[in-house]
């Protein structure tokens, strides 16, 4: 009797247990990275949002966007499709590739602002200015805080250089440069939506 109640006691043990749930993880980085992309979206959207207010107030001058504004763009979009070929050469184990295409796209990002910094003189030849009508005073704002961000992306560009140069990123390690490609593709993404508001909002 009593070994018999044993062996209930086990079964009812063993069909009692239960394995532990497993439980599903995000990368740090990869969580940073998209955290950081909220922030910014919420930061521009509550932005976009005053400029649409205060245009429609009233007081509001027109005025010509500078023709390099329309190069910078053509610049940032190429600087992405070479950090999209920069995942992939790290998928495939081509380091060399993979380090050229990381240098272009640093290139290709500080070419860009410099070419804002020239699209803003050309608007104070225009006599356009920070401190002036609202138009005027959000197309800097907005291009100067693009242009903070984008320097983020920079410094994430050249941590994915130097460890590429010492070898530290192939097939099985390429989170830096996903975190790079996914956060230099958003600021891409998110210039491409300004140029496109502040043109037909002007």
């Amino acid at each position: 009797m009593s070994n018999k109640l044993n062996k209930s006691n086990t079964a009812t043990t063993t069909v009692g247990v239960q394995e532990p749930a497993q439980v599903l993880s995000v990368n740090k980085w990869k969580f940073i990275v998209w955290l950081f992309i909220i922030t910014i979206v919420m930061l521009f959207a509550s932005q976009t949002s005053a400029y649409l207010v205060r245009r429609a107030e009233g007081n509001w001058a027109e005025f010509e966007i500078p023709s390099i504004f329309w190069i910078s763009t053509l610049v940032l979009i190429v600087s992405s499709i070479t950090m999209h070929l920069s995942l992939q050469a790290a998928k495939k184990n081509e380091n060399t590739k993979l380090k050229t295409l990381v240098a272009i796209t640093t290139v290709l990002g500080l070419v860009f602002l410099g070419m804002q910094y020239l699209g803003w003189q050309d608007l104070q030849q225009q006599g356009i200015y920070l401190k002036g009508n609202p138009s005027g005073s959000f197309f800097y704002i907005f291009t100067g805080l693009h242009m903070a961000h984008l320097g983020l992306g920079l410094g994430i560009l050249i941590a994915t250089f130097i460890m590429a140069f010492r070898l530290k990123l192939d097939s099985s390690n390429t989170i830096l440069v996903e975190v790079c490609a996914t956060s230099w593709h958003f600021l891409d993404i998110l210039w491409l939506y300004l140029f496109v508001f502040l043109l037909y909002f002007r």
